[in-house]
């Protein structure tokens, strides 16, 4: 093995991943480690196309999209139109996150509402006695 490359075990605990997370992406043609016999040997490569999966995964984009999106790279026009889809799907991407969020935020707005009215409830019910306890 030389500074280039890095074994399974290496790459596991580099990016804090499982053998089989990396056996997938392998599967799903996000990575391609050299083969020697059972043997995988990762690049500098896959190392940075970890990253970008691990990243994209982070954001809520599919596998698919990475996929798509890594496979840009090789366009031949210094990546601009990876960069510009990425900055399509990334846009699409936040602004779902923004809208999750929202719909959040007021759920637990009328969470924290009906807990308050449940406490209220109970605490009224409390018999006299109880409640100077």
């Amino acid at each position: 093995m030389t500074e280039e490359t890095m074994t399974i075990r290496q790459m596991c605990e580099a990016f804090e991943v499982t053998p089989r997370t990396l056996r997938f992406y392998e599967s799903k043609e996000l990575l391609f480690p050299i083969r020697q016999g059972q043997k995988r040997l990762f690049t500098k490569r896959d190392r940075a196309r970890l990253k970008l999966i691990l990243r994209g995964k982070r954001f809520g984009f599919s596998l698919e999209e990475i996929r798509q999106l890594l496979d840009l790279y090789h366009m031949g026009d210094q990546q601009q139109t990876q960069l510009i889809r990425t900055c399509e799907l990334a846009r699409e991407r936040l602004a779902d996150m923004e809208r999750q969020r929202a719909e959040l935020d007021e759920a637990i707005d009328e969470l924290k509402e009906q807990l308050q009215w449940g406490e209220s409830m109970v605490a009224s019910m409390k018999h006299p006695r109880e409640a100077a306890e």
